[in-house]
Protein backbone atom coordinates (compact mmCIF):
# COMPACT_ATOMS: atom_id res chain seq x y z
CA UNK A 1 0.00 0.00 0.00
CA UNK A 2 1.19 3.54 -0.72
CA UNK A 3 1.76 6.08 2.02
CA UNK A 4 -0.77 8.05 2.56
CA UNK A 5 -0.75 11.96 2.92
CA UNK A 6 -0.73 12.83 6.38
CA UNK A 7 -3.38 15.02 8.23
CA UNK A 8 -2.50 18.26 7.59
CA UNK A 9 -2.98 19.38 11.68
CA UNK A 10 -0.79 16.57 13.31
CA UNK A 11 -1.07 16.63 17.08
CA UNK A 12 -4.41 18.06 17.14
CA UNK A 13 -6.38 15.21 18.70
CA UNK A 14 -5.03 13.12 21.45
CA UNK A 15 -8.13 10.18 21.61
CA UNK A 16 -7.72 6.84 23.06
CA UNK A 17 -9.37 4.00 23.75
CA UNK A 18 -11.19 5.60 26.80
CA UNK A 19 -12.13 9.01 25.74
CA UNK A 20 -13.58 7.56 22.34
CA UNK A 21 -15.99 6.06 23.97
CA UNK A 22 -16.73 8.60 26.27
CA UNK A 23 -17.23 10.90 23.59
CA UNK A 24 -18.37 8.14 21.57
CA UNK A 25 -22.66 9.50 21.32
CA UNK A 26 -21.36 13.23 19.67
CA UNK A 27 -18.52 11.70 17.73
CA UNK A 28 -20.68 9.54 15.88
CA UNK A 29 -23.88 12.06 16.07
CA UNK A 30 -23.70 11.62 12.08
CA UNK A 31 -23.19 7.93 11.45
CA UNK A 32 -25.26 6.23 14.37
CA UNK A 33 -22.15 3.49 14.49
CA UNK A 34 -22.82 1.35 17.53
CA UNK A 35 -20.13 1.42 20.16
CA UNK A 36 -17.57 -1.17 20.40
CA UNK A 37 -17.49 -3.34 23.12
CA UNK A 38 -13.95 -4.68 22.26
CA UNK A 39 -10.88 -2.66 23.09
CA UNK A 40 -9.03 -3.04 19.78
CA UNK A 41 -11.86 -2.08 17.75
CA UNK A 42 -11.86 1.36 20.23
CA UNK A 43 -8.10 1.97 19.74
CA UNK A 44 -8.75 1.65 16.44
CA UNK A 45 -11.14 3.98 16.12
CA UNK A 46 -9.55 6.71 18.27
CA UNK A 47 -6.44 6.40 15.41
CA UNK A 48 -9.18 7.96 12.96
CA UNK A 49 -10.32 10.28 15.53
CA UNK A 50 -7.31 11.78 15.48
CA UNK A 51 -6.56 11.60 11.87
CA UNK A 52 -4.23 8.77 11.32
CA UNK A 53 -6.51 7.35 8.41
CA UNK A 54 -4.33 4.92 6.83
CA UNK A 55 -3.39 3.11 10.35
CA UNK A 56 -7.16 3.32 11.04
CA UNK A 57 -7.98 1.90 7.92
CA UNK A 58 -5.16 -1.00 8.54
CA UNK A 59 -6.47 -1.66 11.75
CA UNK A 60 -9.92 -1.99 10.82
CA UNK A 61 -9.19 -4.25 7.70
CA UNK A 62 -6.70 -6.13 10.32
CA UNK A 63 -10.02 -6.91 12.54
CA UNK A 64 -12.50 -7.26 9.89
CA UNK A 65 -15.99 -7.64 11.08
CA UNK A 66 -17.27 -4.39 12.52
CA UNK A 67 -13.78 -3.15 11.86
CA UNK A 68 -14.59 -3.18 7.89
CA UNK A 69 -16.87 -0.16 8.54
CA UNK A 70 -13.87 1.72 10.36
CA UNK A 71 -11.70 1.05 7.35
CA UNK A 72 -14.30 1.98 4.87
CA UNK A 73 -14.79 5.41 6.57
CA UNK A 74 -11.02 6.16 7.22
CA UNK A 75 -10.56 5.31 3.21
CA UNK A 76 -13.21 7.62 2.26
CA UNK A 77 -12.84 10.78 4.35
CA UNK A 78 -9.11 10.18 3.43
CA UNK A 79 -9.54 9.98 -0.04
CA UNK A 80 -11.91 13.10 0.01
CA UNK A 81 -10.33 15.64 1.63
CA UNK A 82 -6.47 14.26 1.85
CA UNK A 83 -5.50 12.19 -1.41
CA UNK A 84 -4.21 14.53 -3.72
CA UNK A 85 -4.11 12.15 -7.29
CA UNK A 86 -7.16 11.48 -8.61
CA UNK A 87 -6.16 8.44 -10.11
CA UNK A 88 -5.87 7.29 -6.58
CA UNK A 89 -8.64 8.68 -5.20
CA UNK A 90 -11.45 6.80 -7.33
CA UNK A 91 -9.56 3.66 -7.34
CA UNK A 92 -9.44 3.87 -3.17
CA UNK A 93 -13.37 4.62 -3.34
CA UNK A 94 -13.83 1.88 -5.72
CA UNK A 95 -12.15 -0.38 -3.13
CA UNK A 96 -14.58 0.67 -0.32
CA UNK A 97 -17.84 0.27 -3.13
CA UNK A 98 -16.72 -2.70 -3.25
CA UNK A 99 -15.81 -4.01 0.40
CA UNK A 100 -19.20 -1.98 1.27
CA UNK A 101 -21.46 -4.14 -0.80
CA UNK A 102 -19.85 -7.46 0.09
CA UNK A 103 -20.62 -6.74 4.09
CA UNK A 104 -23.89 -5.45 2.77
CA UNK A 105 -25.03 -8.82 1.32
CA UNK A 106 -23.00 -10.50 4.30
CA UNK A 107 -24.92 -8.50 6.87
CA UNK A 108 -28.04 -7.22 5.39
CA UNK A 109 -29.23 -4.64 8.60
CA UNK A 110 -25.42 -2.73 9.08
CA UNK A 111 -26.92 0.59 8.25
CA UNK A 112 -23.57 1.93 7.42
CA UNK A 113 -22.33 -0.76 5.13
CA UNK A 114 -25.16 0.59 2.93
CA UNK A 115 -23.83 3.52 3.63
CA UNK A 116 -20.60 3.41 2.59
CA UNK A 117 -21.51 1.50 -0.49
CA UNK A 118 -23.31 4.80 -1.73
CA UNK A 119 -20.69 7.45 -0.25
CA UNK A 120 -17.83 5.48 -2.17
CA UNK A 121 -19.49 5.43 -5.09
CA UNK A 122 -21.02 8.59 -5.24
CA UNK A 123 -17.94 10.13 -4.52
CA UNK A 124 -16.51 7.94 -7.47
CA UNK A 125 -19.40 9.33 -9.70
CA UNK A 126 -18.38 13.05 -8.94
CA UNK A 127 -15.26 11.95 -9.82
CA UNK A 128 -15.69 10.53 -13.40
CA UNK A 129 -18.72 13.21 -13.42
CA UNK A 130 -22.20 12.53 -12.58
CA UNK A 131 -23.59 12.51 -15.85
CA UNK A 132 -21.88 9.64 -16.80
CA UNK A 133 -22.01 8.18 -13.59
CA UNK A 134 -25.92 8.43 -14.45
CA UNK A 135 -25.17 6.79 -17.90
CA UNK A 136 -23.45 3.98 -16.05
CA UNK A 137 -26.66 3.38 -14.10
CA UNK A 138 -24.49 4.17 -11.10
CA UNK A 139 -26.94 6.68 -9.61
CA UNK A 140 -29.55 4.11 -9.27
CA UNK A 141 -27.11 2.09 -7.07
CA UNK A 142 -26.00 5.08 -4.82
CA UNK A 143 -30.06 6.32 -4.27
CA UNK A 144 -30.57 2.84 -3.20
CA UNK A 145 -28.07 2.24 -0.73
CA UNK A 146 -28.77 5.73 0.89
CA UNK A 147 -32.74 4.94 1.15
CA UNK A 148 -32.00 1.84 2.49
CA UNK A 149 -29.57 3.16 5.13
CA UNK A 150 -32.27 5.72 5.93
CA UNK A 151 -34.71 3.14 6.56
CA UNK A 152 -32.88 0.97 8.72
CA UNK A 153 -31.15 3.79 10.85
CA UNK A 154 -33.49 6.73 10.30
CA UNK A 155 -31.60 9.24 12.30
CA UNK A 156 -28.20 8.70 10.45
CA UNK A 157 -27.47 12.48 9.67
CA UNK A 158 -24.69 11.02 6.84
CA UNK A 159 -27.65 9.47 4.55
CA UNK A 160 -29.59 12.72 4.69
CA UNK A 161 -27.06 14.56 3.62
CA UNK A 162 -25.54 12.41 1.12
CA UNK A 163 -29.32 11.88 -0.81
CA UNK A 164 -30.36 15.37 -0.38
CA UNK A 165 -27.49 16.30 -2.35
CA UNK A 166 -27.58 13.07 -5.06
CA UNK A 167 -30.79 15.04 -5.49
CA UNK A 168 -29.58 18.32 -5.93
CA UNK A 169 -26.92 16.83 -7.94
CA UNK A 170 -28.98 15.18 -10.17
CA UNK A 171 -31.31 17.79 -10.71
CA UNK A 172 -28.42 20.34 -11.37
CA UNK A 173 -26.82 17.88 -14.04
CA UNK A 174 -30.46 16.96 -16.15
CA UNK A 175 -32.95 19.04 -14.91
CA UNK A 176 -35.98 18.62 -12.70
CA UNK A 177 -38.31 17.09 -15.00
CA UNK A 178 -35.68 14.92 -16.65
CA UNK A 179 -34.64 14.12 -12.82
CA UNK A 180 -37.45 13.31 -11.76
CA UNK A 181 -38.91 11.29 -14.53
CA UNK A 182 -36.02 9.49 -14.91
CA UNK A 183 -33.82 9.18 -11.61
CA UNK A 184 -37.12 9.76 -8.86
CA UNK A 185 -35.44 13.09 -7.77
CA UNK A 186 -37.26 16.55 -6.55
CA UNK A 187 -35.86 19.68 -5.11
CA UNK A 188 -37.98 19.34 -2.15
CA UNK A 189 -37.31 16.24 -1.31
CA UNK A 190 -33.67 17.04 -1.45
CA UNK A 191 -33.85 19.90 0.49
CA UNK A 192 -36.08 18.44 3.51
CA UNK A 193 -33.50 15.60 3.49
CA UNK A 194 -30.69 18.36 4.36
CA UNK A 195 -32.62 20.11 6.67
CA UNK A 196 -33.24 16.91 8.56
CA UNK A 197 -29.44 16.10 8.36
CA UNK A 198 -29.22 19.76 10.10
CA UNK A 199 -31.89 18.72 12.48
CA UNK A 200 -30.48 15.95 13.66
CA UNK A 201 -26.75 17.07 13.69
CA UNK A 202 -27.05 20.51 14.79
CA UNK A 203 -23.40 22.72 14.15
CA UNK A 204 -21.98 20.42 11.62
CA UNK A 205 -19.92 21.19 9.40
CA UNK A 206 -20.84 19.17 7.13
CA UNK A 207 -24.37 19.59 6.93
CA UNK A 208 -24.07 23.26 6.39
CA UNK A 209 -21.70 23.20 3.33
CA UNK A 210 -23.90 20.36 1.74
CA UNK A 211 -26.90 22.29 2.27
CA UNK A 212 -25.08 25.69 0.67
CA UNK A 213 -24.00 23.62 -2.21
CA UNK A 214 -27.80 22.24 -2.85
CA UNK A 215 -28.98 25.63 -2.62
CA UNK A 216 -26.52 26.88 -5.48
CA UNK A 217 -27.15 23.97 -7.04
CA UNK A 218 -30.73 24.52 -7.50
CA UNK A 219 -31.70 28.36 -6.96
CA UNK A 220 -28.02 29.82 -7.95
CA UNK A 221 -27.75 33.24 -7.01
CA UNK A 222 -30.87 34.03 -5.68
CA UNK A 223 -29.90 32.25 -2.52
CA UNK A 224 -26.48 33.33 -2.61
CA UNK A 225 -26.33 35.18 0.43
CA UNK A 226 -27.99 32.12 2.32
CA UNK A 227 -25.50 29.75 0.92
CA UNK A 228 -22.58 32.04 2.14
CA UNK A 229 -24.28 32.57 5.82
CA UNK A 230 -23.92 28.55 5.92
CA UNK A 231 -20.75 27.98 4.79
CA UNK A 232 -19.60 31.27 7.65
CA UNK A 233 -21.25 29.14 10.33
CA UNK A 234 -19.52 25.73 8.84
CA UNK A 235 -16.40 27.44 8.61
CA UNK A 236 -16.22 28.40 12.41
CA UNK A 237 -17.63 25.46 13.42
CA UNK A 238 -15.65 24.24 16.64
CA UNK A 239 -14.35 20.60 15.46
CA UNK A 240 -14.31 17.43 17.82
CA UNK A 241 -12.06 15.52 15.91
CA UNK A 242 -9.67 14.98 12.57
CA UNK A 243 -12.81 14.60 10.31
CA UNK A 244 -14.71 17.61 11.86
CA UNK A 245 -11.37 20.05 10.95
CA UNK A 246 -11.55 18.59 7.41
CA UNK A 247 -15.09 19.67 6.98
CA UNK A 248 -14.32 23.12 8.43
CA UNK A 249 -11.45 23.68 6.51
CA UNK A 250 -13.73 22.38 3.37
CA UNK A 251 -16.33 25.49 4.41
CA UNK A 252 -13.16 28.11 4.37
CA UNK A 253 -11.99 26.70 1.32
CA UNK A 254 -16.13 27.37 -0.23
CA UNK A 255 -15.66 30.80 1.19
CA UNK A 256 -12.32 31.55 -0.34
CA UNK A 257 -13.50 30.78 -3.67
Amino acid sequence: MFLWTAFPHPGAYAFDAASTALGWARLHQGDSEPLPVDAPLLDAWALFHNGEFQKAAAAGLALGGAGLTLANKATCIYATYLEPFERLRLDLFLEVAARAEAQAQEDPQNANAWYWHAYALGRYSQGISVAKALAQGLGGKVKESLERTIRLEPKHAGAHIALGAFHAEVIDKVGALIGSMTYGVRKDVGLKLLQEALNLTPGAAIAMVEYANALLMLDGQQRLAEATRLYEQAATAAPLDAMEHLDADLARSELDS
